[in-house]
């Protein structure tokens, strides 16, 4: 049987980034440290195509957590690490929604 949709494969080392930053975003206070040097230790092995990768799932998160009220995560990352909250912000930027409209007039040219 074929399929239609190509299968998302992520890299090991992404995805020991995101499950370590998950555990971060989701620590309390007593654990916090130890989950945010575990966060950046795996932050430091990924590629730039899986930079990009998790700040385009953080800004989702973002979008999620400012839908639904919630705490955002923003503040945490920019103090976690100041490129992937730099990536977060630009990912935000190009979220569906999030780019300014740009009205076109009618102009008539003179001939």
């Amino acid at each position: 049987m074929t399929t239609t949709m190509s299968e998302l494969c992520l890299s090991p080392t992404y995805r020991l980034a995101q499950r370590a930053v998950a555990g971060w975003l989701e620590h309390g206070s007593a654990r916090m440290r130890q989950a945010a040097f575990a966060a950046r230790a795996a932050l430091a092995g990924l590629d730039a195509p899986e930079h990009g990768r998790l700040a385009r799932w953080l800004a989702w998160l973002e979008v999620a957590a400012q839908s639904q009220g919630a705490a955002s995560p923003e503040p945490r990352v920019r103090r976690l690490d100041t490129s992937l909250h730099q990536a977060m912000q630009d990912a935000m930027a190009r979220l569906p929604g999030n780019t300014p409209v740009v009205q076109r007039g009618n102009h008539r040219r003179s001939a």
